[in-house]
């Protein structure tokens, strides 16, 4: 099996931690020249693609302008940065749990996105750590989705990445949640969730299918209070999207905040951060693929519902 030859270094360095768009010209691909290649590729407007040619912002892997006029090449690659979305900043700072050569460990607030996708690009986890902490090679071993908060982990040496990320892929990472909950007292617990979970293109929530299971979650209830609300461990097994989130729907609990289960309500408006979803991811822990030494970490954050429903209903 052939290795893939990893991508040339970026003639571009990155602005507010977000790296230069590369583009490879493939075989066969439309256009005659580089520029009506990436305004077909790229569904741009043609204005933007003949401005960003006008400043130079084209390059090549020798940090050169592009003439737009270039002629089609299969396996040129051109670099350029995009035009940044708006972005409503995230109000929250990223707190590093751990930071050391080979590793970075935050605890990410509610709302922030992972790694650059769509509409959130310098609001992210990955953009903000590589500018506050000067390390532009950052990379994130693995994700979290962005209503969730918790324990993310980040890779300094990229070419670590893979042995970390191997880790996560092979389920050799021990994770733990934490969700406050609706308590119902005829719900017996301990117990383990199997379910069969599907998510399709395009759809924004995953359901359960008749099937062999491929989503297992061990549900432990941790403590309740007379308000009528629980706190919950969650244990996954495996990894499928919106896991944790299902299987406490399908057990009737589902988690305060969730937007999508049991049923999709209107996005909250750009710069609402009220009432977050209120699952954590408490803990890490895994045996290091580099080092050899032995990795727990553990998140400080106590979700706001339980330390004040009041306040959290409240959007406070």
């Amino acid at each position: 099996m052939r290795r893939r030859r990893p991508a040339p270094p970026p003639p571009l360095p990155q602005r507010d931690g977000v790296d230069p768009v590369r583009v490879r010209l493939p075989a066969g691909g439309p256009g005659a020249t580089v520029r009506e290649h990436l305004v077909l590729r790229l569904a741009a407007d043609p204005a933007q693609i003949d401005a960003l040619f006008t400043a130079g912002g084209i390059v090549g892997a020798d940090g050169r302008p592009v003439p737009p006029d270039t002629p089609y090449a299969p396996g040129l690659c051109v670099w350029f940065h995009r035009e940044m979305p708006a972005e409503t900043p995230v109000p929250f700072p990223l707190r590093v749990v751990h930071q050391d050569e080979h590793l970075v460990v935050v605890d990410k607030p509610h709302f922030l996105a992972t790694t650059p996708r769509g509409g959130h690009v310098r609001q992210t986890a990955l953009a903000r750590l590589r500018h506050e902490l000067g390390l532009p090679r950052l990379t994130a071993a693995h994700r979290l989705d962005r209503l969730t908060a918790g324990l993310v982990l980040f890779t300094v040496r990229p070419e670590e990445r893979g042995a970390y990320q191997t880790l996560f892929r092979d389920r050799r990472v021990h994770k733990e949640y934490e969700a406050v909950a609706p308590y119902d007292p005829a719900l017996g617990l301990p117990r383990t969730v199997r379910s069969r979970i599907v998510k399709e293109r395009g759809t924004l929530t995953a359901k359960e299918v008749e099937g062999e299971p491929n989503a297992v979650t061990r549900v432990e209830l941790l403590a309740h209070r007379a308000d009528g609300l629980g706190r919950y461990r969650l244990v996954p097994g495996t990894g499928q999207t919106h896991q944790l989130r299902v299987h406490m729907n399908a057990l009737r609990v589902p988690i305060l905040g969730d937007p999508l289960y049991p049923e999709v309500t209107a996005p909250a408006p750009a710069g609402d951060f009220r009432r977050p979803l209120q699952l954590l991811a408490r803990e890490l822990a895994f045996t290091d693929p580099v080092t050899g030494a032995e990795r727990r970490f553990t998140s400080g954050r106590v979700l706001g519902a339980w330390a004040s429903y009041e306040e959290w209903a409240a959007g406070q």
